[in-house]
């Protein structure tokens, strides 16, 4: 009997033994699965959900700016400058608004667009512009802008997905409230039309135009300024539209796809808060195999690792 006793006592301790080779360290011969990069030993219990790694090669981030200025507040964009920074897209484009502009003083301009320029060099990635309204608020400052940069209006391709930069001052009048010209439709049309095979299509204006119902001329329409020819020409092709101005967040459905107005960057505003629309942030866009993701990324939500330090002890 004793010996009996004896015998159970020594099985169950090496089943515990047994267990624990098995669940509480790695064992020897069983081999690691390797997958999207990973190595790691698969058993028949893990301590994880699955290897699905949320990563694929056509996959990637970039990050969108709205206004900075219209009431610029100093600081607000170098902050923003920091915070993407930190999370390093692969580039970050505009929706315009860059410099207070409103002036025919070349040296007034001059001022601002390298007082933004200095601040633009602090990016660790490239950054496209966008123009708004403050940046060719009238023909002197467009021609500055062409001879600053060339064109106001231009398209790229990253990754099969297609980038569409569009113009809403094209030939700025003060009694107009945006406008495409027959150049820049066209245009546009033959870029559509010479990239048919992309997976996405993004597009960044200054002004919603979509939303504007009221002109100051009883003559202008979403027809006679361009609008509806823009909208009919990204009909059937998957779509995503960015947008400025308001300096108040809005998102909307037409025909099936996203249009977003952004709030702020910096340009003015009381700050109320999500409910209002009215917050200082950035975009960040992810896009995925089919679809993009699109997340606000408010400023005061990205810090960095020193948010706080100690010392060597942990006090």
């Amino acid at each position: 009997m004793r010996q009996l006793a004896i015998l159970v006592a020594v099985i169950g301790l090496l089943g515990v033994a047994a267990t624990w080779k098995v669940t509480g360290a790695p064992t020897g011969g069983i081999p690691a699965t390797a997958k999207d990069g990973l190595s790691i030993r698969v058993e028949a219990k893990n301590p994880f959900t699955h290897l699905e790694i949320n990563r694929r090669p056509n996959s990637f981030q970039f990050a969108i700016v709205s206004d900075r200025t219209g009431g610029r507040r100093p600081g607000v964009f170098s902050r923003a400058v920091e915070k993407i920074n930190l999370l390093q897209p692969e580039f970050v484009i505009s929706v315009g608004d860059l410099i207070e502009g409103y002036s025919e003083d070349p040296g007034a301009w001059a001022l601002e667009w390298s007082e933004f320029e200095t601040k633009l060099s602090h990016f660790q990635m490239p950054f496209f512009f966008c123009p708004g309204n403050h940046d060719i608020s009238n023909l002197p400052m467009g021609k500055e802008w062409q001879r600053k940069f060339g064109r106001a209006y231009y398209e790229f391709r990253y990754q099969d997905c297609l980038f569409v930069v569009l113009n809403t001052e094209d030939e700025p009048k003060k009694d107009r409230e945006y406008f495409f010209t027959p150049e820049q439709r066209a245009w546009l049309k033959q870029v559509l039309e010479n990239n048919k095979d992309v997976r996405w299509t993004f597009v960044f204006m200054h002004k919603p135009v979509w939303s504007i119902t009221k002109h100051k001329d009883p003559a202008d329409n979403s027809t006679t300024l361009g609008w509806d020819e823009i909208e009919a020409s990204l009909q059937g092709r998957k779509h995503t539209v960015f947008s400025g101005h308001n300096h108040v967040y809005a998102k909307s459905v037409r025909n099936g796809m996203d249009y977003y107005i952004l709030a702020t960057t910096g340009g003015a505003s009381t700050l109320t808060g999500l409910k209002d629309g009215k917050f200082d942030h950035f975009c960040w866009v992810t896009m995925k195999d089919s679809e993009p993701i699109v997340a606000n990324i408010l400023l005061d939500g990205v810090e960095d690792k020193n948010i706080r330090t100690v010392a060597p002890n942990g006090r």
